[in-house]
């Protein structure tokens, strides 16, 4: 009998090793296969509405390049922005990047552009939408990935002419495609440079309520604050007021700065002026970047390669589909 019942379970487990490597391998392939997913319907959570939305994936990307790119955008740059809303989605969707907090009501994105990414409903929106359309149409199912697996496409407004290392600005240890490179024609828009003016005692106020135990005065403020380190974009990494060294992206978010691309001047005996270059985080590509470099006839392709360093575009006949 002892025979017998060793031979029952090495057969069975042999069985279950099997269904294990079979189940696995068909997981995995249903993972990385796109062209379910692009052809199917997306769970959206509506962040001002406060409620959950389904919806094809192309007409809720209709709805990001509507709300994040103006119309009046070369037709590449709005192109460029369709593929990265795309490659978004589908990353946060396959649970490939991982948002913050619970804020998705087990939906794959939200319409938080502060968490995800800016969405209006096409009924809502007033500006051009056959050409939003003429972009979305003309990439369908088109994404962004780097050695075959989809990218994290980061965006913002303007980077002030360089854009950011990922690293600089969230920390960890960088991003093969997060990398920081120039970004031209930027400085002829109205997101480029904006002014904060603001008293040393409202400055000393909000210090002392981020950090109360710095030690620093309105009368000593000014001789004790200064950069301390840039970054490779040439933003603010480090500023140090007082005795206390503060990070840029909390320095930016505590004076509500467009960006961490700064310099702090006097601006009379008790004020200083917060000159600001850009709008946004910096990292990935340029909105007004790319638009401009689409105005000097760079295809949507040429635009996020540059951007977004060593990528490829796959997808709806342009290359194989993903590994």
């Amino acid at each position: 009998m002892a025979p017998k019942r060793s031979i029952f379970y090495a057969v069975t487990l042999l069985l279950l090793v099997l269904i294990l490597i079979f189940t696995s391998k068909n997981c995995s392939m249903q993972n990385q296969n796109p062209s379910k997913f692009l052809n199917g319907e997306i769970k959206v959570y509506n962040s001002s509405k406060k409620k959950i939305m389904y919806m094809y994936l192309e007409e809720y990307v209709k709805g990001v390049v509507a709300a994040e790119m103006p119309a009046d955008y070369q037709l590449e740059a709005l192109k460029a922005q369709a593929i990265a809303a795309r490659t978004y989605a589908y990353g946060r969707a396959k649970r490939i990047y991982l948002p913050s907090g619970e804020v998705h009501l087990d939906c794959d994105i939200c319409t938080d552009p502060s968490h995800c990414q800016a969405w209006i409903s096409f009924e809502e929106f007033k500006g051009n939408r056959n050409k939003i359309e003429q972009a979305v149409n003309e990439t369908k199912g088109q994404l962004i990935t780097y050695n075959g697996e989809v990218i994290n496409p980061l965006f913002h407004s303007n980077s002030g002419g360089r854009t950011e290392n990922v690293e600089d600005v969230w920390g960890g240890g960088g991003v093969p495609y997060l990398k920081s490179v120039f970004s031209i024609g930027e400085d002829g828009i109205p997101e480029y440079k904006s002014n904060v003016i603001i008293t040393f005692k409202n400055f000393v106020g909000i210090i002392k309520k981020n950090y109360p135990s710095v030690k620093i005065s309105e009368k000593t403020l000014a001789k004790n604050i200064g950069i301390t380190e840039m970054t490779d974009g040439g933003r603010v990494k480090k500023i140090r007021v007082g005795n206390v060294v503060i990070n840029g992206t909390d320095f930016r978010k505590m004076f509500s700065l467009r960006s961490t691309n700064f310099t702090i001047k006097q601006n009379s005996k008790d004020s200083f002026c917060i000159e600001t270059l850009g709008y946004g985080h910096g990292v990935g590509m340029s909105q007004c970047g790319a638009n401009y470099l689409a105005e000097l006839g760079e295809s949507y392709a040429d635009i996020l390669k540059y951007y977004y360093t060593g990528v490829e575009i796959v997808g709806a006949g342009s290359k194989p589909a993903l590994k």
